[in-house]
């Protein structure tokens, strides 16, 4: 296949995918497609957002809990020297 050809096919393809889609945005079909797209994507939002106040809510227990366990080593520590 040469560049031409190969130029034209892409230029087909192209205008093909862009009707396609055109039809689908217009369509009551596609405009019921589209919503239920943005349903499915808001959902996924708005889990990713409580898994990532999950994620800091033990991270922040995790944090308190070290400092809590450094803290006791060091009074620990202190009383052996003192």
């Amino acid at each position: 296949m040469n560049d031409q050809s190969k130029f034209i096919a892409g230029l087909l393809l192209g205008a093909a995918a862009g009707a396609a889609l055109a039809y689908l945005l217009t369509s009551d079909k596609g405009k019921e497609i589209v919503e239920e797209f943005k349903s499915a994507a808001a959902a996924a939002g708005e889990e990713v957002k409580a898994t990532a106040q999950q994620f800091e809510s033990e991270l922040t227990e995790a944090v308190e809990k070290g400092k809590q366990w450094a803290s006791d080593l060091q009074s620990k520590a202190n009383s052996f020297t003192s």
